[in-house]
């Protein structure tokens, strides 16, 4: 071999390495930049862009993909310490002709944090609805979905904005007075002990992350080390605000009082091995308002869109199906 092809492997070999090393340095000492980068390598694979909407000086910050057409726009509504990314898995099998808006709530990642906003379930809904008139969403009614915080939050949306919405999805959502779950019943016994430093839903360890991981799903992930870490990482320097939404929440069953004002047509997907939020909220929202369609998920925690994305996809989808085929019915009629 001349010397010319042996430089020739090694420029080739030190060209690969530096991606490799640069790799592997970053899991094991930066493992949240990591974190980082898959979730902009899934939202740039999936098509959806990052956008900022400003009312007064208020920032609210979203993802979106496609644009309004002949189908309602759907907004999504993430829960309680999560962001907009936590969407991707179901975005990954809906229609890339739809159009798709996931928001970070109030306080949470991009969006504006303040010490003088208002943080209850109706102030939050509040705020979803300037972020609505900000980007014109409601020129056409759309399309609300809600995960647990985030189900709570739609629920009072649409009752507090009828004319906004055509139909909702909530999803194992939070504010009903169900029986009382694992964590609910661990809360509870942490406050009365005034332990509050920790609360299941905010950990601070890699092992407390691997603890909540077990609460909030039914499927047993082996997540690595170095990736619980990371998780950890992204997640402290919110903690503090975190907790003091749980603590100082005083509208935890907001969903219960306001559900008897949803008149849109209802659909509820719920794992029924959810640890988090009881189950049995499925019925007492089934028996409150009046159009509604239960779906229970066997084999599933609190985690709907990370156990189940592909199942939950198709049941949007399929109940979006079922009130057009009405709709156009009603037309025909």
């Amino acid at each position: 071999m001349d010397l010319d092809m042996l430089n020739m492997f090694v420029i080739a070999g030190g060209t690969l390495a530096i991606p490799i090393l640069a790799f592997v340095a970053s899991f094991l000492l930066w493992p949240s930049a990591l974190i980082r980068i898959y979730y902009w390598y899934w939202r740039r694979a999936l098509g959806m862009q990052v956008r900022y909407a400003n009312y007064d000086d208020y920032q609210f910050c979203y993802s979106y993909r496609g644009r309004p057409g002949y189908r309602p726009s759907i907004l999504m509504l993430h829960g309680f310490s999560a962001h907009k990314d936590m969407w991707l898995s179901i975005v990954k099998f809906l229609p890339k002709n739809l159009h798709l808006v996931c928001v970070d709530m109030p306080g949470h990642e991009g969006t504006t944090r303040s010490d003088l906003d208002d943080y209850s379930i109706s102030g939050q809904a509040k705020r979803i609805h300037q972020f609505v008139e900000c980007i014109k969403l409601n020129r056409k009614p759309f399309h609300l979905v809600g995960t647990s915080m985030g189900g709570n939050v739609a629920g009072v949306y649409a009752a507090q904005y009828p004319e906004d919405i055509c139909s909702l999805t909530l999803i194992c959502p939070a504010g009903l007075p169900s029986t009382d779950s694992k964590f609910i019943k661990q809360l509870r016994e942490l406050q009365e002990s005034r332990r509050i430093d920790r609360i299941p839903l905010i950990p601070s360890t890699p092992e407390e992350m691997a603890d909540m991981l077990k609460l909030c799903s039914y499927v047993r992930f082996k997540v690595p080390q170095q990736i619980l870490q990371g998780l950890v990482d992204v997640r402290i320097p919110h903690n503090e605000f975190y907790r003091k939404q749980i603590v100082d929440e005083k509208s935890r069953h907001s969903l219960h009082e306001n559900m008897s004002k949803i008149k849109a047509p209802t659909q509820v997907i719920w794992g029924k091995q959810d640890q988090v939020l009881d189950v049995s909220g499925a019925s007492v929202l089934a028996s409150a308002i009046p159009d509604c369609h239960v779906y229970i998920l066997e084999n599933c925690g609190h985690s709907v869109v990370v156990e189940r994305p592909r199942k939950t996809a198709n049941l949007i989808l399929e109940f979006l199906a079922l009130l057009h085929s009405i709709d156009n019915n009603k037309k025909q009629a």
